[in-house]
């Protein structure tokens, strides 16, 4: 009896030092530098949202020479974020088993901005005038400007994502996102005009959560925690103190400084490139079968993708909280 009573003590000594179940180890791969735009899923790392859902999460920051399409096709990676909604259509083309599971930008960032000058007044108004663009963007935003306003080829400036040029020449016009050219051209002495393309019919989401099918089939709670912790880490983002996100955004990228960091944060909110359409009654997050529908067609419209393009081959809405 002695020798039972000891046994359980033991026992029950050991359930007290030994560690917890080891946590889900999970590697995001976000699409750039470190940067408030990625702020929800730095939000959810700082704060513990991921790991009190059992999830050991690594965020991977991108930048030049990588590429989170090319490595979640290859198996590389598990999980990356999408910077528009081509990646989705461009993996559901190649074949890659990969599917997009939330949308945390209902509005893509991008933009078109000149100088303020009377001559420009809309993305209309820019038709025959020279524009820079990198060249990523001459293959898919281009040809939908192309398609929307007559844009033409010969209009086409090189883009080296240097803003200096801008600077200097009152008639110039370049992309660039919402939540961060803008600065830097005020900064440098402009005060620009600024169109996102979104307000005025560009359907793309944009931060989208990518993941392996393989993942969402045998670890379907695994990519369910993901989404729910990086929604909340949005919402706290957002609404919330960012302090703790910005502080690990910094020791990521340690180029980036709180003016910008502040700056793109109030962008995100000005815009709702977060929350508005869908977002407002469906939550943070969400996607819509109709608005994917009416994006592809209209790329493939372009000659973008080939016709029969089925992009519910890349996309899964299961993962998505209930409204």
């Amino acid at each position: 009896m002695m020798a039972r009573k000891f046994w359980l003590s033991m026992m029950a000594l050991a359930a007290m030092v030994l560690p917890a179940a080891a946590q889900e180890k999970l590697v995001f791969a976000t699409d750039w530098r470190a940067q408030a735009e990625h702020g929800g899923f730095y939000q959810a790392l700082a704060t513990g949202l991921y790991k009190a859902r059992g999830l050991d999460v690594t965020l991977r920051q991108g930048g030049v020479g990588m590429d989170p399409q090319q490595l979640l096709a290859a198996g590389a990676i598990d999980a990356a974020m999408g910077s528009n909604g081509y990646f989705t259509l461009n993996l559901v083309e190649a074949g890659a088993p990969v599917v997009t599971v939330a949308a945390l930008f209902q509005k893509d960032p991008v933009i078109l901005m000149s100088h303020d000058r009377p001559d420009v007044n809309s993305l209309a108004d820019m038709k025959g005038k020279p524009i820079s663009i990198g060249d990523p963007t001459v293959h898919t935003i281009w040809r939908y400007l192309k398609s929307r306003y007559g844009y033409e080829d010969t209009q086409i400036r090189k883009y080296t994502f240097n803003i200096a040029p801008f600077l200097v020449n009152k008639q110039a016009i370049q992309q660039g996102y919402v939540t961060s050219e803008p600065l830097t051209a005020t900064k440098g002495g402009v005060k620009p005009k600024v169109f996102l393309l979104a307000d005025d019919g560009y359907l793309s989401y944009a931060a989208t959560i990518m993941v392996r099918k393989e993942l969402a089939q045998k670890r379907p709670e695994v990519v369910r925690a993901f989404v729910e912790a990086s929604i909340e880490g949005w919402k706290q983002y957002l609404h919330g103190d960012p302090s703790a996100a910005n502080a690990l955004i910094k020791r990521d990228n340690p180029e980036m400084d709180d003016e910008t960091l502040a700056y793109a944060r109030t962008k995100m909110i000005d815009y709702g490139l977060v929350e508005s359409g869908d977002a407002l009654t469906q939550g943070i997050g969400t996607m819509s079968p109709q608005r994917w529908e009416v994006f592809t067609q209209q790329m493939v419209d372009l000659g973008i993708y080939k016709p029969g393009i089925d992009w519910r081959q890349g996309v899964d809405f299961s993962f998505l909280p209930k409204p």
